[in-house]
């Protein structure tokens, strides 16, 4: 059999294998988050000053209360009515955040999204996926280091649908608000965070189970501090 058929066999075998793991994963419970705290009395002036780059993690696991702030500072709802914590032109939010979880502590290892209205974490897929992040990650050994990483993603057709072309800018930009909320608030939960946008597109789409539509803009590594 030639070398290249083989080769489309493997790939779609290994396709399917993980399109029934995603499929199996989906069927699982949604996880319920811990209540985001609203006000921790860590001044924000403190935090802009104590936000730096952070590459090197503890091998000590994230907890979970840890990473729903997180995923709250990043998407979460704000009031009643809907508004998260970054803005978005036209109300529109076309950001879909997903976490890929490998040392979580009472969370299994896996891809989960993030559904804001309801706080909770929709697991995806299975398994620790952090080392498929780093090769589509350009081999930056450290993105693996850390115990979650967390995956802004954008649908634009959301935005662009009312503001045409230009709407693929506001998208950029709101993943940017989305971004630094999560800088500043690992800052006030004693975390180290950075923000990488080196990476394959296809390879991240893969190795997050990100929906069809869904570009990945940023991976964010979180962890403590070495």
């Amino acid at each position: 059999m030639p070398l290249t058929l083989v080769k489309a066999g493997l790939a779609a075998a290994a396709s399917m294998l993980l399109m029934a793991a995603s499929v199996a994963m989906g069927k699982a419970s949604a996880v319920t988050l811990p209540e985001a705290r609203r006000d921790s009395g860590y001044a924000l002036e403190r935090a802009f000053t104590a936000r730096r780059s952070v590459r090197e993690f503890e091998s000590t696991p994230l907890r979970l209360d840890e990473l729903a702030q997180l995923a709250w500072a990043a998407q979460g709802r704000a009031d009643a009515g809907g508004h998260r914590t970054a803005p978005s032109a036209g109300a529109l939010y076309p950001l879909e955040l997903y976490v890929v979880a490998g040392n979580v502590r009472d969370l299994a290892a896996g891809v989960y999204r993030y559904q804001f209205w309801q706080h909770q974490l929709v697991p995806v897929d299975e398994g620790d996926r952090r080392e498929a992040l780093v090769e589509a990650a350009l081999g930056q050994r450290w993105v693996g280091d850390a115990p979650a990483i967390l995956v802004i993603a954008a649908i634009e057709r959301r935005t662009t649908g009312k503001y045409g072309g230009r709407g693929a800018r506001y998208v950029h930009m709101e993943a940017g608000h989305a971004a630094q909320n999560v800088l500043l608030q690992a800052v006030a939960l004693g975390l180290g965070a950075t923000v990488v946008g080196a990476f394959s597109d296809a390879a991240v789409k893969g190795a997050a189970a990100l929906e069809r539509d869904a570009q990945p803009l940023y991976l964010i590594p979180v962890g403590r501090p070495r």
